[in-house]
């Protein structure tokens, strides 16, 4: 038999099994050369038996034992030690050991094979956290990116330094070019001039003797007649001239380099000398830039134009407000205009060609045309911000002109006359006199008439009303309840009555009154819910009648009336004895009850008793509910009460006109008195937290501003910059209303401060739109889009397509221009539907509008209130918000009133409150 390898036979090769398989094959053919098994002696058996227990020791020892040679060599052994007959059993025990260590060894081999699966699946499972080479390629990373960044703005800056020098490059080679192609045609010219002089002279004939050189170089011609003498020193006499103009011209020094080297202060006061304007008008005349005939103004006029060409050219960024087409075009045209000019007066000696006073000629006119075009443009913005100041500074005088008492109009009457002066004396000199006088008169009576005391048309006294008389010790309004008295637990809710009343209560009028002397309860709002008032009275009604308790509504319903008719009538006169008589509610309970109440009989007595009480202005109001046959009894009803509210809203204000200045004066005070009885012994927390927050926002400003000192008082936060601040957080913004917390001092101007809120909204929205729409169309951001805005103040914030169309109205707008004011208008239009800034235009526009509303209104003395009322229209105009700067004015003026009359009539509860805070904030420091 072969010898077989013993790496065949090796236990730890990849087939542990097959040395096993070999082994009982030998074992089988080495038994079967002896057919009789001999067992040993014990002692001899031990001797070559192995424990099962026992584990082999080395692969290499196992080989050796289950080779050939080591059977060959243990049989010859056995045989010659007389031991063959125990071969069986050992060979057997042996492979028993064997196999036992190898199913042990593969099972430790699955045990750590397992184990190192579940590590692996615990680590996969496991959440990866960043390693340090995770760490170091996210930084290089973004290393790299930063490098990049950076290369391609260096990129960038090289590409734009390399466009600019490309672009001085072309603009120095045309310039040379220019250059030469006028020295071409002077020396054409004067080639041409040399020519004619030639032919002038008179030629010699062919026989006559020519003159010696030294008789040609002193051959002077002399004049033939008196006339040709005097053209001769004409001549002589105009060459000196020009060249002594020129001279003088020359020596002031007015070339582009000197000018871009001087500061534009330096620059303008140079051009204003009156030696520099008599040199240049002598000039431009010389050259027929201006005319002799023309009077004194226009060349001056034109003279500074022309001297302006050295301020556009020499500095663009302190003449130009923008980098507009129309910008481009004037500064192309004053460089060429200034370039013809320099080849003129290049050389004082040598008088300009024909071609190049025209070309001069030529430029002038095309830059006097587009400064012109561009000083309208221009001038039109200025003299539109410049009446805005007046009218404004006019609206503060009639608002103090009537404050004698307080010595408030002496105040402010001597800084307001001179800002208007100023102003006058500027718009005249822009826009002329007459047409600044003519001017100014309309805007001040547009102002006034827009500000004026809106009157309905007619009549507006009623017929029944006295002059009523009122007590200045206890100031009193009767409300008037439009819906049915409080009968019991089924009538209407008093909340319900009051929804569907037109006049306020008492406590509202008199502060209304307190804050605007010419106030007058508005019907219009609740004559808009005219048909919702009215259903809903007769709601209230058909659901009594429903209940059961019908009868009881038609008393309290004439009860009501009855009540309201007899407050418009004089007591003691023939209508207050008509209406007692006829509307009394004893006499109408037991008709009622009886079943013998007429509802015709009510009605034809109502028709004719309200024409002699209502006042004429409502003839018409009360003659269609005559005319209304409406056979519903309860819609009738409802009716008659709403016309009766009508002549009750305006017998109070008749009252209120005969009794304002009686009224005033107690204003204060009686709002003291229903404060005190609403609030009672309870702690104003919405106060408390309304001071709070302000006051910490005006102390980071401080801080913010000018830092931690505070040595100075305009670096503290005193209670007036604190009030301020909190009243214009709550004024001014566009967040819905129930996200503001009013304090309770400021609970009867809710519906105010909602109305700002809603107008700043609109403000800031429109003028986003049409600020990027002006900077997108290069047009100058103080100019006044009213129409535009006016159009985009009624549309609802759904509609982009609608905001655009109004611009369009106007303006033609490119494609690519629509299509990116499209975009923007879509993004602003979000934050007005939503109600929030997060457009970058739009919080910038409303933190402009809290700053100049708070600089206004923190103003203390009458110099400073007048020195912002006249800046007004000009930092709302460079902000942007040019459209909106009445109304921004108008609502600062209103904010002053609320503050002024809130502080004197609330000021011991804030007192109580600055120091509750005070001294929270000093127990938590």
């Amino acid at each position: 038999m072969p010898h077989s390898d013993s790496s065949d036979l090796e236990p730890d090769s990849s087939h542990a099994l097959h040395p096993t398989i070999r082994e009982e094959v030998q074992d089988l053919m080495m038994s079967s050369d002896n057919d009789t098994v001999h067992v040993p002696p014990p002692h001899l058996a031990a001797r070559f038996s192995r424990s099962s227990n026992l584990r082999r020791k080395s692969s290499a020892t196992s080989s050796r034992r289950n080779s050939l040679s080591s059977h060959h060599s243990s049989r010859s052994s056995r045989s010659a030690h007389g031991g063959p007959c125990s071969t069986h059993i050992a060979q057997h025990l042996r492979r028993a050991s064997i196999i036992e260590t190898r199913k042990a060894r593969l099972a430790d081999r699955a045990a750590h094979a397992e184990q190192v699966r579940l590590r692996a699946a615990l680590a996969k499972a496991a959440p990866r956290a960043s390693t340090s080479s995770e760490e170091r390629a996210l930084a290089a990373k973004q290393a790299r990116e930063k490098f990049l960044a950076q290369v391609a703005a260096n990129c960038a800056e090289e590409v734009k330094r390399a466009k600019k020098v490309a672009e001085d490059t072309r603009e120095k080679k045309a310039a040379e070019h220019l250059k030469l192609k006028e020295d071409m045609i002077e020396r054409l010219a004067e080639a041409e001039k040399r020519r004619l002089l030639q032919q002038q002279n008179q030629r010699r004939p062919r026989t006559a003797t020519l003159p010696s050189v030294e008789e040609r170089k002193v051959l002077i011609r002399s004049p033939r007649n008196e006339t040709e003498a005097a053209k001769v020193i004409q001549k002589a006499w105009r060459n000196s001239k020009r060249r002594s103009i020129v001279s003088d011209f020359l020596e002031l020094g007015l070339t582009l380099e000197n000018i871009q080297k001087t500061s534009f202060e330096d620059v303008g006061s140079l051009l204003s000398q009156d030696k520099v304007l008599e040199t240049t008008t002598k000039v431009l005349r010389m050259y027929g830039l201006q005319d002799n005939d023309s009077d004194i103004t226009g060349e001056s006029t034109a003279t500074r134009t022309f001297l302006s060409a050295f301020l556009v050219l020499g500095h663009p960024a302190q003449v130009l407000s923008q980098e507009g087409e129309q910008e481009k075009d004037l500064i192309e045209k004053a460089k060429n205009a200034l370039l013809c000019f320099d080849t003129v007066v290049v050389n004082p000696s040598l008088s300009p060609s024909t071609n190049q006073l025209e070309l001069l000629s030529d430029a002038y006119a095309s830059f006097q045309t587009a400064f012109t075009a561009w000083k309208d443009r221009d001038s039109s913005v200025l003299l539109d911000t410049m009446l805005a100041q007046f009218v404004e500074l006019d609206a503060i005088w009639q608002t103090v002109k009537n404050d004698k008492e307080g010595l408030v109009s002496e105040d402010y009457r001597e800084g307001i006359q001179h800002n208007q002066t100023l102003l006058l004396v500027r718009l005249k000199r822009l826009a002329g006199p007459d047409r600044a006088m003519k001017m100014i008169t309309a805007a001040v009576r547009k102002s006034r008439k827009a500000k004026g005391k809106k009157e309905p048309v007619g009549d507006v006294r009623p017929r029944a009303a006295s002059l009523p008389s009122v007590d200045a010790t206890a100031p009193t309004l009767t409300p008037i309840e439009a819906s049915v008295s409080d009968i019991d637990a089924d009538t209407p809710e008093p909340g319900n009555r009051k929804a569907t009343s037109l006049l306020p209560d008492n406590r509202t009028i008199m502060h209304e009154l307190a804050i605007n002397k010419e106030y007058r309860i508005d019907t219009k709002p609740k004559m808009d819910m005219r048909e919702n008032a009215i259903q809903a009275v007769s709601a209230n009604m058909r659901q009594g009648f429903e209940s059961g308790h019908g009868d009881l509504f038609i008393v309290a319903m004439a009860e009501t009336i009855r009540e309201k008719l007899l407050s418009l009538v004089v007591p003691g006169k023939s209508l207050h004895t008509l209406i007692s008589d006829s509307l009394d509610t004893e006499m109408i309970a037991n008709q009622v009850k009886m079943g013998a109440f007429s509802y015709q009989q009510f009605f034809t007595f109502m028709n004719s008793l309200l024409p002699k009480i209502c006042a004429p202005v409502r003839d018409a109001e009360v003659k269609a509910l005559a005319d209304d046959q409406t056979e519903d009894p309860i819609e009738r009803l409802a009716k008659l009460n709403y016309v009766v509210d009508l002549l009750s809203v305006d017998h109070a204000n008749f009252s209120l006109q005969m009794n304002a200045p009686l009224l005033i004066k107690e204003a204060i005070g009686y709002e003291q008195r229903c404060f005190a009885n609403a609030v009672g012994g309870q702690t104003l927390k919405r106060t408390s937290k309304w001071w709070s927050e302000a006051k910490r926002k005006t102390e980071e400003e401080i801080v913010r501003r000018s830092g931690r000192d505070q040595s100075t008082p305009a670096n503290r936060a005193t209670s007036d910059k604190i009030y301020i601040q909190g009243l214009v957080d709550l004024a001014i913004g566009v967040t819905e209303w129930h996200e503001v917390d009013i304090p309770e001092t400021l609970e009867l101007d809710r519906s105010r401060i909602s109305r700002m809120r809603v107008d700043i909204l609109h403000m800031v929205v429109i003028s986003a739109i049409l600020l990027t729409a002006k900077n997108l169309m290069r047009r100058d951001v103080r100019s006044q889009w009213k129409e535009q805005a006016q159009r985009m103040w009624d549309l609802p914030f759904t509609d982009g397509q609608a905001f655009i169309a109004a611009i369009e109205s106007r303006y033609a707008l490119p494609p690519n221009t629509k299509t990116q004011l499209s975009g923007t208008t879509e993004r602003i239009l979000l934050d007005g539907r939503d109600r929030q800034v997060s457009h970058p235009v739009v919080k910038v526009l409303l933190q402009k509008i809290q700053a100049h509303v708070y600089t206004r209104l923190s103003a203390s003395s009458a110099d400073e209130r007048v020195k912002a009322a006249s800046s007004a229209s000009q930092v709302l105009s460079s902000g942007g918000l040019a459209e909106f700067v009445v109304q921004i004015g108008a609502m600062v003026n209103e904010l002053q009133r609320v503050a002024d009359v809130d502080r004197e009539a609330h000021g011991k509860w804030y007192d109580d409150v600055i120091k509750a805070v005070n001294q929270e904030d000093v127990s938590g420091a």
